[in-house]
């Protein structure tokens, strides 16, 4: 019998530690949008082409699905997630034309700059591609997000001179700030608040059924309890 009880603190025990990882991996992730592409060069002849973009970073390299048809517009709206690799400032993007029978196409390949989005969190842009042959080959439409940057960046200059005292913890601090703050906030009005001024409307919607002429009785009815 005694042995069902020692299985039981190691339970507890493994939840706990299962949440700090998450954390601190999320303080420095780059997310890599594809959204589509902008008058790409037109490797086919007859039919549309069917292109798609690869992502490098790194030794990191994704590639998005085929834009069956997308021809010189394509669209791909796929998000891929790295780790930001210190020092590390651009990545590579390459468009090519899926063949089926023959080998792809080579459509024209770019470097794309991180510095916007490592400080300011955020970066919306279309980033120009050269053809094999130096000459411009279009541009690809990228949305990046990178949660290690400085949240200060993302308030507005009014809004920060209020946080930033709170905020010198770190990044976390802020976010983390607020669920443990409303949890007060709802036992109160029902248990001591009964008796207080601000919940009387919902007391007296209660024993009443209507708050306008139950708020009045009640009120009369306080003023004699405290002659007595």
């Amino acid at each position: 019998m005694y042995h069902h009880h020692h299985h039981q603190p190691y339970v507890p025990s493994a939840t706990p530690n299962n949440h700090h990882p998450p954390m601190a991996h999320h303080a420095n992730l780059l997310e890599i949008t594809v959204v589509g592409c902008h008058k790409l060069k037109d490797t086919e002849w007859i039919a549309r082409q069917d292109p798609y973009v690869c992502v490098e970073y790194g030794n990191t390299r994704n590639r998005t699905r085929v834009c069956t048809d997308g021809g010189k517009n394509p669209t791909f709206q796929e998000k891929f997630v790295y780790n930001m690799i210190q020092g590390l400032k651009e990545l590579n993007i390459i468009v090519w034309n899926k063949n089926t029978l023959s080998r792809d196409d080579f459509i024209g390949s770019g470097k794309v700059h991180l510095a916007k989005v490592l400080t300011q969190g955020y970066d919306d842009s279309s980033w120009p591609l050269q053809t094999k042959h130096g000459r411009h080959g279009g541009e690809v439409r990228l949305i990046m997000h990178y949660s290690g940057a400085n949240p200060n960046s993302y308030v507005t200059p009014q809004v920060m001179s209020m946080y930033s005292a709170p905020a010198t913890g770190g990044p976390y601090s802020m976010p983390f700030a607020y669920p443990p703050q409303p949890a007060p906030y709802p036992p109160q009005p029902y248990a001591p608040g009964h008796s207080l001024y601000p919940p009387q409307p919902y007391g007296s919607h209660y024993s009443h059924g209507s708050p306008y002429p139950g708020g009045y009785t009640l009120y009369r009815d306080t003023i004699p309890t405290k002659d007595d």
